[in-house]
């Protein structure tokens, strides 16, 4: 039975490692995929009318996500396995406090879904202010403490000003 066992092993090799060389056309490194998921009609429809009411001026991407862009940048264009550095507030749609700011560097890919459609619609040096329905934004979880000014409500309709430092 070993004997048998241990030529299986030996016959199934090959096929093993050939199937983890990398593909020189892609990055076998990234575990990101590019974002699929579309906000529903209603809250397109409720972040269309909050924009027209406060005379926003925004273009609609097909996901729900809505954006103007500040400034387009220059360089690469990110994708969800880009590392970007970027300067960032965020606020909701009924607060207009700041929940967060800061300067931080992330993948693409680890950020929420409305980022990810998003900021490839700029480059380096680019600025963008992104409107973002809850399903592509944190969705039904709240985030934060309750009370704060960090807290953001669940199914919040979100806004985000990015400025796109560096692409990596």
């Amino acid at each position: 039975m070993y004997k048998k066992l241990f030529f299986a092993i030996i016959i199934a090799l090959p096929f093993v490692i050939s199937s983890c060389k990398k593909d020189s056309t892609t990055n076998n490194n990234c575990p990101f995929v590019a974002p699929t998921m579309v906000a529903s009609a209603s809250e397109i429809a409720s972040l269309k009318t909050y924009l027209d009411t406060n005379s926003i001026a925004y273009t609609q991407l097909p996901s729900g996500v809505f954006y103007k862009i500040n400034a387009e940048g220059s360089g690469t264009t990110p994708t969800v396995c880009s590392a970007l550095n970027f300067k960032y507030s965020g606020t909701t749609i009924v607060n207009t406090t700041p929940f967060d700011a800061g300067t931080i560097t992330y993948y693409l890919g680890n950020l929420i879904i409305g980022w990810q459609y998003g900021i490839p619609l700029i480059k380096k040096g680019g600025s963008i202010v992104l409107y973002i329905p809850p399903s592509l934004g944190y969705g039904a979880q709240a985030q934060g403490n309750p009370g704060t000014a960090k807290y953001i409500p669940p199914n919040s309709y979100l806004i985000f000003t990015i400025d796109l430092l560096n692409v990596q």
